[in-house]
């Protein structure tokens, strides 16, 4: 090896084993603990080992799309019918939370698959096309995407250009969509775009159609581990039999960005308690002074603020959960969790990095690989400000953003 030559793949055991100050154990199943189990197996063994290195690379590993489906990571709370788990909320939720434990690219991976692609199919598409799609995106057999975010338009969807004509036997899809996660190497994508009168509809494009293509985009300091692209569409035909039929209007893709951003509430979490874990260890064990770090009063606060948030952003998600299962939960409670949860988490990782000094920096340990990922994070499927004025239009019944 050229002594100046890096090595990024992790030599160290991943050793997690979870936080639980307040005993949420007690509010879940037995089922949900062995589903959280099996991912956290899955974890240790699939990513914690490369996940640096994939990282540090620039490379999204292609096989784990398929490893994911083997372990039931896409479409849990999808009925068993169409391939999905049949799971309950805090299922998906558990789920997400040990995916993003390893890595917020990869767990970015699973719910675009899961809630982005899976979810409106499942919801809004006929029965020819759930029979189609749904079994092979489960099974990792096939990768898809959602088109919605646009050059110039993000936090305003409505203002898409993106657009299809009637031609009588098919449509004629045009436009583009940038930030698309999976899109470089998606067999399908869901997409949205404005009928003729203006009206948004969803759209399943198959890779291959001609006209349609998934530039790379490169260059990226965030969520490395993760392709991320664009659509571009270019007079693609569509058949007419692949426009979803049970829903239209923006209402429908923001239904499959509440269920997303359930998922990255719990997601947050799961970055969070890594960059946690990892603090707390480093503390006891790195002397300073000829005593550990972890002896010292401003560490001790560090340590024991990280563990607060953690909690209480832990409670949240169960609640939430709850109310998901149960059909109650509202677009602005689900942007509170996911707003809460993702600066939470980003507080934590950058606390970590501190207590770990110079170390912190390096891709021996997950904070700045945490840190940069949730920067992504707090962005999409609504940014931090964004659910803020979704909330203050829940809080005052005036939207602020119109």
């Amino acid at each position: 090896m050229n002594p100046n030559q890096v090595n990024t793949k992790s030599t160290k055991q991943d050793l997690f084993e979870g936080v639980d100050f307040y005993e949420i154990d007690d509010l879940l199943t037995e089922e949900h603990k062995l589903i959280r189990g099996s991912i956290r197996d899955f974890v240790k063994k699939e990513i914690s080992p490369n996940i640096e290195k994939w990282s540090q690379d620039a490379h999204f590993p292609s096989e784990i799309v398929k490893k994911f489906g083997d372990v039931g990571a896409f479409g849990p709370q999808i009925p068993e019918a169409y391939g999905g788990g049949g799971l309950d909320y805090i299922s998906y939720g558990l789920i997400m939370q040990e995916i993003e434990r390893g890595d917020s690219g990869m767990r970015s991976t699973a719910s675009v698959q899961g809630s982005l692609v899976m979810y409106p199919i499942y919801k809004f598409g006929s029965e020819d096309q759930k029979m189609k799609y749904l079994p092979k995106l489960a099974s990792g057999e096939m990768l898809g995407c959602f088109g919605l975010t646009e050059p110039d338009h993000g936090s305003n969807p409505s203002g898409m250009v993106t657009n299809f004509k009637d031609m009588g036997d098919h449509y004629l899809l045009n436009g583009a969509k940038m930030w698309i996660s999976n899109a470089p190497e998606a067999d399908v994508a869901v997409v949205w775009a404005k009928n003729e009168e203006g009206r948004i509809h969803g759209l399943i494009v198959e890779r291959g159609m001609e006209g349609f293509s998934t530039p790379t985009t490169h260059s990226k300091w965030s969520l490395r581990a993760s392709c991320t692209g664009e659509l571009v569409f270019d007079n693609v035909k569509v058949p007419k039999e692949n426009l979803l039929p049970e829903k239209s209007g923006l209402g429908a893709p923001m239904m499959c960005l509440d269920s997303a951003r359930y998922g990255i509430a719990w997601g947050a979490v799961g970055a969070a308690m890594d960059c946690y874990d990892a603090a707390r260890r480093y503390a006891i064990e790195r002397i300073q002074f000829d005593k550990p770090i972890g002896s010292f009063q401003l560490i001790q606060k560090k340590l024991a603020e990280m563990l607060t948030e953690i909690t209480k952003a832990q409670l949240l998600n169960w609640k939430l959960g709850k109310m998901m299962n149960e059909g109650k939960a509202s677009t602005a409670q689900i942007s509170l969790a996911k707003r809460n949860n993702v600066a939470m988490a980003l507080a934590i990782a950058r606390e970590a990095r501190q207590i770990h000094g110079g170390m912190g920096i390096t891709g021996e340990y997950p904070m700045m690989r945490h840190m940069m990922n949730l920067e992504s994070v707090i962005t999409y499927e609504g940014t931090h400000d964004i659910h803020l004025l979704i909330l203050g239009h829940a809080i005052t019944g005036i939207p602020a953003f119109k």
